[in-house]
């Protein structure tokens, strides 16, 4: 019988298609929740997956090179101790979101609004506001507009977690991929097709979050907290499933 000989289209395609469905695990969706659930626009939302996915990503390719060009073996309980950090992060998220500290901290790294100096100079800051950018095209909507609403925190959040993630699970993805195709650049290349996949899935889970959260926050007072505190009390469960799950079906701690 011939050997089934598959073209590098198709395996990157197949890349691009496992990463959109990797999106959608579970971990992923939930700890972008307890994010999302904070944003009032849909491209911001949006952004948030993208920012996720790139931390992700960049991880990915980090542990896959090592592995696929310098044959790194990662042991098992090594794996399986970074899949229970995503799930002391999803805890620690949902607390953060229910106790009201991960506001705090979001509106203190955030931009600075219109405020008295009691000094000796007069200081005038300038402000980019909600009627200002509205006047502005869709299309020109930018980083620099998302930092100017929300903060640099609303981005170095979603990138760390998405590391974590990441780190969780790159080298099973790693593996897969030295398992099955023989030529590393086409390896590498790979991953980076999956990453992208994973970035747009992302972006297009957290859009279609955005889509209800925003909705019911401009229809229902409260409507946001409401989001915030549900989406809290979900990071906790699933971690602490998720959690007992590595622990101890997954046997890290009982080996």
């Amino acid at each position: 019988m011939n050997p089934i000989v598959v073209s590098p289209l198709s395996i990157l395609i197949l890349g691009f298609l496992l990463g959109l469905k990797h999106a959608t695990d579970a971990d992923h969706v939930v700890a972008v929740t307890t994010i999302v659930s904070k944003q009032r626009k849909l491209r911001h939302a949006a952004m948030v997956g993208v920012t996720w996915g790139i931390g992700h990503t960049l991880m990915i390719m980090v542990v896959g090179i090592a592995i696929i060009i310098f044959h790194v073996s990662i042991p098992e309980k090594t794996q399986l101790t970074f899949e229970f950090f995503v799930a002391i992060a999803l805890v620690i998220l949902g607390l953060l979101n229910i106790t009201g500290i991960m506001k705090n901290l979001m509106d203190r790294f955030s931009h600075l609004h219109s405020h008295t100096h009691h000094h000796d100079r007069l200081h005038i800051h300038v402000h980019q506001h909600d009627e200002d950018l509205h006047n502005k095209p869709q299309a020109h909507e930018t980083t620099t507009e998302f930092l100017s609403s929300h903060g640099i925190m609303h981005l170095v959040r979603p990138l760390v977690v998405g590391i974590i993630h990441g780190l969780a699970g790159s080298a099973a993805v790693a593996l897969l991929v030295l398992g099955s195709i023989s030529d590393e650049r086409m390896a590498i290349l790979y991953l980076g097709i999956f990453g992208i996949g994973t970035i747009v899935g992302m972006m297009l889970i957290t859009t279609l979050l955005g889509i209800p959260i925003i909705s019911g926050s401009k229809k229902f007072a409260r409507f946001d907290h409401a989001v915030t505190v549900i989406a809290g009390f979900l990071s906790i469960m699933y971690g602490l499933y998720f959690g007992y799950q590595i622990g101890f079906v997954e046997g890290l701690f009982v080996r």
